[in-house]
């Protein structure tokens, strides 16, 4: 028996042994691919790049000394491969198929002497035509030679140097030198890009200004793109009696420097930084606040022009407070590098998780993918990334490799679809829209591509269909703005028509009401139950006469104020539901039951409170003047609310300022009543009425922390009794 125990403990541990064996020989995939919906959840996604390989320093035929964290990997249009390699002083040069050309590490400088680069941390490939005179190298007479060089940024040499195509040494460019550049102010270029016309862009670690913006010939042209900085009242006010110094250096403590940069084919500058305080980075995207965003789209100007149209700002992860793949990965991410894909795509890593996060030129998140790992496809420390050609490049700077991803035929169509849309082929981008979502239906993105496309052939309605499936509020609007005019041109002659039908209504009902108001206050009888309702509109645009003689004539009532308090409640349970897509995307809403007791919770806690202050002090109104008054105040939002419920259906949402605005003359009205019938039901002077506002409101406070108080005190003694009971029951047993 004993020997058969054996034997079968030692079958397990044998294929548990083989089991670990054969998972670390078999490639597995990092983890899988998704995006966000508008909540924040995220959503599994077909794969648009899978590993194919990881390239080290042994697969570069040709490398005799092994690469060294290295931080930055650049492409031409040859397909050629530039790393960055400062712990080896140099640049590795190397075609697509991974064979050395050359290594950039010494030269002879313009002076003549003897030089070498020194932890050279960023490299840029330009490519351009220059002007020449030299019929060599202009065969075709048109004045120009394609020419490229070789940027790259010798850190550790504060410098820029120029090598061309062959790795041969062209120039090098001083730190710059400008009243505004500060003499004592450390420069170490770590990342660079230069545009069309030689405009040399240089991402410094140690300077928090913003972008260094050289001329080609090195000359200092000034900062570009600073991160704005914020700053509440009391630091507003504090910043009066501060000196230069203090304000200087408080600059320089908030704002944040950058740490990478790229530039696409027009010329646009995208800048990264990981420097942001993670507090306001979380609330930046919680809030879609541009203003502390990690990732930038700059002009020549320097104006951040990026388009962030998606369901929260291009940041990386979203999702940043739940449970994560790597515990030790928490807070927004740490974005260290932008990439310029195809199509104006863009990309950019997370080098807190390894992960790399797509979007579109809208701002809109196509894809994510990554995580840290050992495996294929998983990365220990991203140190950048670059497209080349339908593959996209990974550096790892901790195991010194690249990861070669190739693009999925999901990964195809999305680019297909972004290209034909750019290109106005909006008939194969409706095409190409409706294949991804029958490979991912939780796209949100294929959903706004596909109203995009319908909306730019004129199709207004269906755009307006697909729109609404992705919460595309702004797109929605849109479409809804060019179905408007098409139904305003067909029925041009109904509107005057509905508008006056309406303003005549509206004015009956006035009439109505005054003429039931003037027999009631002459009649000498006991009101009835409709004229105490209709009371209600003699009050509103007769505060002062109205409410006194509600207390003392008593043409108001208790059950025409539950009656009000109830259909302002129905009225507003009606608002949440009867709104438009436009005001209402998530479609929330609350039952009028709910509706009521949120109305009358604040009602009954204004009203205790203003009675109880009152009493104290010479107040005339009872408890039930203070409600009969407050209820009957409620009035304007019967009258207003369900007007600016049904004109939601009818503006865009740029023309919302006028739904706003009639709810705020709602609110304010509701105030000013709510405010006279206080100072008349008690018989207050204005001054005196203003100091029974504000302690009433006051008296509220102290109620609400006292029920907060007592709340969580009853709930402890309700735990501690379950618990004794708890303690009792298992003793007995």
């Amino acid at each position: 028996m004993k020997n058969t125990v054996k034997r079968v403990f030692a079958l397990v541990a044998c294929l548990v042994i083989l089991s670990s064996t054969l998972v670390s020989v078999l490639p597995v995939h990092a983890a899988g691919t998704y995006t966000y919906s508008m909540e924040g959840d995220s959503l599994p996604s077909p794969d648009a790049y899978t590993p194919i390989e990881v390239v080290d320093s042994p697969k570069i035929k040709g490398l005799e000394t092994a690469l060294s964290s290295p931080t930055d990997i650049e492409t031409d249009s040859d397909n050629n491969i530039y790393i960055a390699d400062p712990g080896n002083n140099r640049i590795v040069v190397m075609s697509e198929y991974y064979q050395l050309h050359f290594t950039i590490s010494e030269f002879v400088n313009s002076e003549g002497v003897n030089d070498s680069l020194k932890n050279p941390r960023g490299v840029f490939i330009w490519e351009g035509n220059k002007p020449t005179t030299d019929e060599a190298l202009d065969p075709d007479g048109d004045g120009f030679y394609s020419a490229k060089y070789i940027y790259v940024a010798d850190t550790d040499n504060a410098r820029i140097v120029v090598f061309d195509e062959e790795g041969n040494y062209v120039r090098h460019l001083e730190q710059p030198e400008s009243e505004v550049f500060e003499e004592d102010e450390l420069y170490r270029p770590i990342a660079l890009a230069v545009d069309v016309s030689e405009r040399i862009y240089v991402v410094s670690s140690t300077t928090y200004q913003g972008i260094i913006a050289l001329s080609s010939e090195g000359e200092f042209a000034g900062y570009i793109g600073a991160q704005k900085v914020t700053y509440s009242v009391l630091q507003l006010i504090w910043r009066r009696f501060q000196t230069a110094e203090q304000l200087a250096q408080q600059e320089q403590n908030v704002s944040t420097e950058y740490n990478n940069i790229a530039i696409d084919d027009d010329g646009f500058v995208y800048v990264t930084t990981n420097s942001i305080d993670e507090g306001s980075l979380a609330d930046a995207i919680q809030n879609s606040d541009k203003n502390y965003a990690p990732v930038k789209k700059l002009n020549t100007a320097g104006t951040d022009i990026m388009r962030r149209n998606g369901f929260f700002i291009p940041a990386g992860e979203i999702n940043f407070r739940g449970v994560t793949y790597d515990d030790s990965a928490t807070g927004p991410s740490s974005i260290v590098d932008v990439a310029i894909g195809p199509e104006n795509t863009w990309s950019i890593v997370d080098q807190k998780r390894s992960k790399i996060f797509t979007y579109d030129d809208d701002g809109e998140l196509l894809f994510a993918f990554g995580d840290k790992g050992s495996q294929l496809g998983n990365l220990r420390n991203i140190a950048g990334l670059v497209y080349l050609n339908d593959k996209l490049l990974v550096l790892d700077g901790e195991t010194a490799s690249f990861t070669v991803y190739g693009r999925t035929e999901y990964g195809d169509l999305l680019i297909a679809a972004i290209q034909h849309n750019n290109q106005r082929l909006y008939s194969l981008a409706e095409e190409d829209w409706k294949a991804i979502l029958q490979r991912n239906n939780n796209f949100d993105a294929a959903y706004i591509g596909l109203g995009q496309a319908y909306f730019l052939q004129g199709n207004w309605e269906e755009a307006m269909s697909y729109f609404k499936y992705a919460y595309a509020t702004e797109r929605y609007s849109d479409a809804f703005g060019e179905v408007r005019k098409e139904w305003v041109e067909k029925y041009i002659l109904i509107i005057p028509v509905v508008v006056i039908v309406f303003c005549v209504l509206i004015t009956m009902l006035f009439k109505y009401a005054g003429k039931v108001n003037s027999k009631a206050a002459v009649s000498g009888k006991k009101k009835t139950y409709w004229e105490e309702l209709m009371y209600a509109f003699h009050v509103i645009f007769h505060p002062f006469d109205g409410f006194w003689d509600m207390k003392h004539e008593k043409r108001g009532s208790l059950r025409a104020a539950f009656t009000i308090l109830a259909v302002a409640a129905a009225v507003f349970a009606w608002q949440a539901i009867g709104q438009s897509f436009i005001f209402n995307p998530r479609g929330g809403y609350a039952s009028i039951i709910g509706q009521l007791a949120g109305m009358l919770l604040p009602l009954l806690l204004w009203v205790t409170s203003n009675w109880c202050l009152t009493t104290l002090f010479d107040g005339e109104g009872s408890f039930k003047d203070i409600f009969v008054a407050c209820c009957y105040s409620l009035t304007p939002i019967i009258l207003i609310v369900p007007i600016a419920t049904l004109l939601t259906h009818v503006v865009t949402l740029s023309e919302s300022g006028f739904v706003t605005l009639l709810l705020n003359v709602c609110w304010v009205w509701l105030f000013l009543l709510i405010f006279f019938g206080t100072m008349v039901t008690h018989d207050y002077s204005l001054g005196k009425n203003i100091i029974t506002v504000l302690g009433t409101v006051l008296v509220m406070c102290v109620i609400m922390f006292v029920a907060v108080l007592f709340s969580g005190l009853m709930i402890k003694m309700a735990s501690f009794i379950s618990n004794i009971i708890t303690e009792i029951q298992f003793r007995v047993q």
